[in-house]
């Protein structure tokens, strides 16, 4: 009897399989039709987000400025991000210098657009996206995230089941289809944490790059490239930053993600192969990116930084590759690297970041050293937005 198979037959049984088993996994870790909700923060949190000293925190409590928050019995105080932005809020009223305590955007600051991006997978590329898009929410900005990769883990990272919930319609690619597409505002999904809405992916999203070619030959206005830049101009007055976390390809989703853009981060891991992989990557974009500036987009950034990312300070080659990239490209590589850490895959395993995650569920010197690293991350991302703004 012959053992040979139908390749597409198998490979339907896999994902049916593997989408049952994921199926199976969600409903373990969440009850079936429960949504994420984002835990409380510890005081010493809360002031540390706030820019202000926890005693600053605990007399403005006793001055009745702050509101009521949950309190332990033992009188130990929780705050809700809600708690937060009603404090930070409160303390700009009062600040004598405009921007002191709310950071965001003021008149005539334009929206900051920032690109995730690699042309490998597994670089911490969603990762990298979603801590800096809730770091920065947590200190007050207003974020829009934007998941144009059709695997959509930042849509599953934010609760949402992508193969049932956008299965038909509700993704990104109902609103930059060449076809009646839908206004961006449409499929804007408010999430559990708070000052993040997010326009989710889907496999759908995959459509706009079979597409695309058709519409070139046909001249579909507007072209692929600024289609996104195009619907973002409809809600861009609702947000400080947006953010994409790009598909792990040069494709014509990444390329009108580049064009939207104000900032570009590029992760990479810190090893040999991976960085031969970002040379390819970078020589394929400049000259993509040479025709599409020649068809008229415009190519204006702020800033680009590459992101070491899971970095091990102990590894010796790595050190090696870190070096190797500084003396390349100097301050365009970030002084602060991301770690690896098992606190940041052990959240990962129930869909969580670490900013998610209660600091009991982990030993206490791996979870800070993994905050730690992400804060440093992030708040020099933070630096560059303000720099943007003139600040």
């Amino acid at each position: 009897m012959s053992d040979t198979f139908h390749i597409s037959t198998r490979i339907r049984e896999n994902a049916e399989q593997l989408s049952a088993a994921l199926q199976d996994h969600m409903e373990k870790v969440f009850a079936p039709n429960a949504t994420k909700d984002l835990r409380r923060f510890s005081a010493s949190e809360a002031a540390e987000l706030l820019n202000i000293s926890a005693s600053f925190l605990r007399k403005l409590h006793f001055e009745g400025r702050a509101p009521e928050v949950d309190t332990s019995a033992g009188g130990r105080r929780h705050y809700s991000a809600q708690d937060l932005l009603k404090i930070r809020t409160a303390l700009e009223t009062g600040a004598k210098k405009p921007g002191t305590y709310a950071k965001g955007r003021r008149d005539g600051d334009k929206v900051q657009v920032l690109s995730f991006l690699n042309f490998k997978g597994g670089s911490g590329k969603t990762t990298s996206t979603i801590h800096t898009a809730q770091r920065l929410s947590l200190k007050g900005y207003r974020v829009l995230c934007v998941d144009i990769d059709p695997q959509a883990s930042l849509t599953t990272l934010f609760g949402f089941r992508p193969e049932v919930d956008f299965l038909e319609t509700g993704t990104v690619y109902d609103a930059i289809r060449y076809e009646d597409p839908l206004p961006f505002r449409s499929i804007i999904q408010p999430t559990f944490f708070t000052g993040i809405d997010l326009a989710p992916a889907g496999l759908l999203l995959q459509e706009f790059e079979h597409e695309t070619p058709r519409a070139l030959m046909a001249n579909a206005q507007p072209p692929f490239f600024s289609r996104l830049a195009t619907v973002l101009q409809d809600v861009e007055s609702d947000y400080d930053v947006i953010v994409f976390d790009c598909p792990p390809q040069l494709g014509y989703l990444t390329l009108s993600a580049l064009c939207a853009s104000t900032g570009l981060v590029i992760t990479i891991v810190p090893n040999m192969l991976d960085v031969a992989s970002m040379s390819q990557f970078l020589q394929m974009s400049a000259d993509l990116l040479d025709v599409v500036s020649n068809a008229g987009a415009k190519m204006e950034f702020d800033f680009l930084r590459f992101l070491i990312n899971r970095y091990e300070p102990n590894d010796g080659p790595q050190q090696q590759v870190v070096a190797f990239l500084r003396q390349l490209f100097g301050d365009e590589v970030m002084v602060a690297p991301m770690l690896k850490s098992t606190a940041i895959s052990d959240a990962g395993l129930t869909h969580q970041t670490v900013y998610e995650v209660d600091r009991t569920q982990f030993h206490r010197n791996t979870y800070d050293r993994a905050v730690d690293s992400l804060n440093l991350v992030n708040d020099e991302i933070e630096m560059l937005i303000q720099k943007a703004w003139g600040r």
